[in-house]
């Protein structure tokens, strides 16, 4: 399988395994995807998701596997089906109810891109590489696709990336917004994460996926879960730590 989840306590890691072509994603790779995924949300005792390649120094996914592409060039009902499985997995993985992290060691380009950009947060390595490529295949980045990038890095950054397809080390990456941590590892976001309320980081994640499908102001639902929040136990905790000078324990 070129695709497979791995637990360890509260953490599950998504792994890409297919290094000798580089990460490059297959049809049967994007249809594998959405049942990892979901094993790993519906799964209580995970809080964090962390989306990387399976070798530590390699490529986290050079986009789509050109030569499976090209087989099926001329079959129309095949591409729908891609772009279909491909649009499915990165609506599941930015909707996830666990913060997602994409560990970037190497090269992170076209739908290996989409995949990174779909994660809540993105560490990389010095040695990353960004870039989004169809303008040298003569090709067109989907709508979703290009959404997730212009929520990043603003449509200027996106129409420099997409118009060129040149690739950007991990210091202009982080520059333009499209990462947010420069580390040789992910360790210290996921502790960071694991102290703080997963009670706060779901609703949060909600809230800032609404704010990013159009919405601007509060309704029903949303002060509802704002005015919840007071009488959980996450609450309780928080505070009594704030007071007593110690770090929560949350559930």
């Amino acid at each position: 399988m070129s695709l497979r989840l791995e637990k360890e306590g509260p953490i599950a890691r998504l792994l890409i395994d297919r290094t000798d072509k580089r990460n490059a994603f297959d049809m049967a790779m994007w249809e594998a995807f959405p049942a990892l995924l979901a094993d790993a949300v519906e799964d209580k005792a995970i809080r964090v998701l962390e989306l990387r390649s399976a070798k530590p120094g390699t490529a986290f996914c050079a986009g789509a596997d050109i030569k499976e592409l090209l087989a099926n060039k001329d079959d129309a009902s095949w591409r729908a089906a891609n772009q279909a499985e491909i649009n499915r997995v990165q609506s599941a993985l930015t909707r996830a109810d666990i913060p997602t992290i994409a560990f970037v060691e190497g090269d992170c380009v076209g739908g290996g891109c989409g995949l990174a950009m779909a994660c809540d947060m993105r560490v990389a390595t010095p040695a990353a590489r960004f870039g989004i490529t169809p303008a040298k295949l003569g090709l067109v980045y989907p709508l979703h696709d290009v959404k997730l990038l212009v929520d990043l890095v603003g449509p200027g950054q996106a129409k420099r990336m997409l118009y060129t397809g040149e690739l950007l080390d991990a210091e202009e990456a982080q520059r333009i917004g499209l990462i947010e941590f420069i580390a040789d590892g992910s360790e210290f976001l996921i502790g960071q994460l694991l102290a703080a309320s997963t009670y706060s980081a779901y609703h949060t994640k909600h809230f800032i996926r609404r704010v990013l499908d159009g919405q601007s102001e509060d309704d029903r639902d949303t002060l509802g879960i704002f005015s919840a929040a007071f009488t959980r136990e996450d609450f309780a905790e928080g505070t009594a730590a704030f007071v007593e000078k110690r770090k929560p324990k949350f559930r």
